[in-house]
């Protein structure tokens, strides 16, 4: 079915599909942009949010924000302030669109344009208020915002994407206050790690709502099976993204330093995985470079690998699989070319000792599996009649 019929379908606007395909190249940029940051050890360059020294933008000289009280947190590094702040305006831009897609989603609703915009003004209301130091009244406006999206999502069917559209914006708002925790929390890896899940959900959402918007479906007559293979393989992926996640912020990707297959010439040296994977430490610590121990961090980086081979054998099983169905051989062979591009790029990062533009690129791996898999699940669909 075109575009052009769902749109008579299901109500779907015209230009739905344009955007939200551009909502996914958007949010594509943001997660390697936002991995650049934090690799490049720029996550606290900006030490207030939203601003940064108190700018729109960011301080060109270190002199220029002397006077801000933020330079009692962190001293001026415009060269890592540019990456936060350029970041965040990204990130921004990201959300201006998912509204759009939500306002979208939402005209053929009652009052679904006024619940869109009064869930996105309440949101708006809380950001002056916690840069004005009011931090329990801008989480009551925060919070409500949220409640407002998430009773519209529960409220509306998906026949137009309406609900799925409010749960992507209602994620972009959680988004923005987790990107708020990593600053105000010192790089807390909980938080951190939120953070890329969160960023991965909402291109997995948006990803889907283009491909359903397009209607571009792939009709199989093992449809079902295959669907459930897929949505096994994003939640294995996912596993083992919030690993990758969890050895960034503790920063344990080299903690077997440049061993590989062994970790520190040892196929199972010590490790500690009871400390290696406390979820909550506590608030105002810096974990800027990492608090654990040596044996923590090599369990963390240790179960990243015994996950990573997980993966590898399951996805790369789906991908013979899908080359072998008919009209899928594409599919198939992108999904095993991602897959060893991916295992390559881990391997290289810990030979190389972490490089930052192959850690990026793992990053972006990351996404881009992630991409097939949910394309997949949005395009398979059963015969017709």
């Amino acid at each position: 079915m075109s575009s052009a019929s769902a749109v008579v379908r299901h109500g779907i606007h015209r230009n739905f599909h344009r955007l939200a395909w551009l909502a996914v190249v958007l949010a594509l940029g943001v997660i390697v942009f936002g991995s650049f940051v934090r690799l490049s050890n720029a996550g606290l360059s900006c030490p207030d949010w939203p601003t940064c020294y108190g700018r729109a933008a960011w301080p060109q000289h270190a002199n220029e924000a002397a006077d801000h009280a933020a330079t009692a947190i962190r001293a001026v590094e415009p060269h890592k302030a540019w990456r936060e702040q350029l970041h965040r305006m990204l990130a921004g831009s990201l959300g201006l669109v998912v509204l759009a897609l939500a306002l979208l989603a939402a005209r053929r609703r009652r009052f679904g344009i006024a619940q869109v915009l009064l869930a996105s003004l309440l949101v708006g209301i809380g950001i002056p208020l916690y840069m004005h130091g009011q931090h329990v009244a801008a989480s009551v406006f925060a919070v409500a915002g949220e409640a407002l999206l998430l009773i519209a999502a529960l409220r509306w069917s998906n026949a137009d994407l309406a609900r799925t559209a409010a749960l992507t914006l209602m994620v972009i708002v959680f988004q923005a206050l987790l990107g708020m925790w990593t600053v105000t929390w010192l790089l807390k890896p909980i938080v951190v790690m939120g953070h890329l899940l969160g960023g991965l959900l909402t291109f997995a959402l948006l990803t889907w709502m283009a491909w359903r918007a397009t209607d571009i479906p792939i009709r199989l007559a093992d449809a079902k099976r295959v669907r459930v293979l897929l949505l096994v393989g994003v939640a294995l992926l996912a596993v083992q993204i919030a690993l990758g996640g969890w050895t960034s912020a503790n920063y344990a990707a080299l903690a077997c330093a440049n061993d590989f297959p062994k970790c520190v010439g040892q196929w199972w040296p010590p490790t500690d995985f009871r400390e290696g994977f406390v979820l909550w430490r506590g608030i105002g610590v810096d974990y800027e470079g990492g608090v654990l121990d040596g044996q923590s961090r090599i369990a963390i980086q240790m179960a990243h690998r015994i996950m990573a081979g997980i993966v590898f054998v399951y996805l790369a099983i789906l991908s013979v699989r899908l080359i072998r169905i008919p009209g899928m051989l594409a599919w198939g062979v992108t999904l095993g070319a991602l897959l060893l591009a991916q295992v390559g790029l881990g391997i290289a990062n810990v030979k190389l000792s972490l490089p930052l533009h192959i850690a990026v690129l793992h990053n972006a791996g990351a996404a881009l599996l992630l991409f097939v898999l949910v394309s997949l699940i949005a395009r398979v669909r059963p015969p017709e009649g």
